[in-house]
């Protein structure tokens, strides 16, 4: 069942996620739920407080996919190929973190808006399966950016929270005013987004081939 997604300002995305104590048949439901709303909206993971359930649990799935709609392992890194995907992980917590990096980043709750964000490049991650088994998960690339993105909601966070004050209040006083932008316009954010993150990867490519 594809659930409603929460957008900011919604007062209930500031609420943080409580651990849960076993995983029953009622919250692996609700990760069936999240991974395929997370599909039908064309995203890449989902924490359940931004479907109103403030619980720590998330939902992730960065694999790429070609035209036809196959998934891919192009541009996934060594790290992110060991991963199964997708991911369901209860009670998340992240035990390694190091080295940075950026991304320009977006948010199935700010939809239509996409800014460069600071994230660890690689982290190591234990939680809950969707069996209740205990895994860990040890990767670097959009998997590792996209699990910390999806962390940050089970503590009430959003990524326009860490933009600078001016960037984040521009993006923030522009959904109060106005709301957020038609799926025309949102669309052609995206495809400005990818632009601009495939001409970031091709000049940290050239950097290290010293061209």
């Amino acid at each position: 069942m594809v659930l409603e997604i929460l957008k900011f300002p919604d007062p209930r995305l500031r609420k943080k996620g409580v651990a849960v104590k076993e995983v029953t048949p009622e919250l692996k439901k609700l990760a069936t739920d999240m991974i395929e709303t997370m599909y039908a909206e064309n995203g890449i993971g989902l924490a359940a407080p931004q479907v109103g359930q403030s619980i720590r649990l998330l939902v992730i799935d960065t694999r790429p996919h070609d035209e036809e709609g196959n998934i891919v392992t192009t541009g996934l890194t060594e790290l992110e190929q060991q991963v199964q995907q997708p991911i369901v992980i209860f009670n998340p917590e992240i035990v390694v973190a190091r080295e940075k990096t950026t991304y320009e980043e977006g948010c199935l709750s700010v939809p239509g808006y996409f800014e460069t964000v600071e994230r660890n490049k690689y982290i190591e991650a234990k939680g809950l399966d969707i069996d209740g088994k205990e895994f860990w998960i040890k990767t670097d690339g959009l998997l590792a950016i996209c699990v910390q993105h999806e962390m940050d909601h089970l503590e009430g966070k959003l990524f326009i929270d860490r933009l600078s004050f001016v960037k984040s209040n521009k993006i923030k006083n522009k959904i109060q005013k106005h709301g957020y932008p038609t799926p025309e316009e949102m669309e052609e954010s995206r495809e400005e987004a990818r632009a601009r993150r495939n001409e970031a990867k091709e000049a940290e490519a050239r950097a290290s081939s010293g061209d």
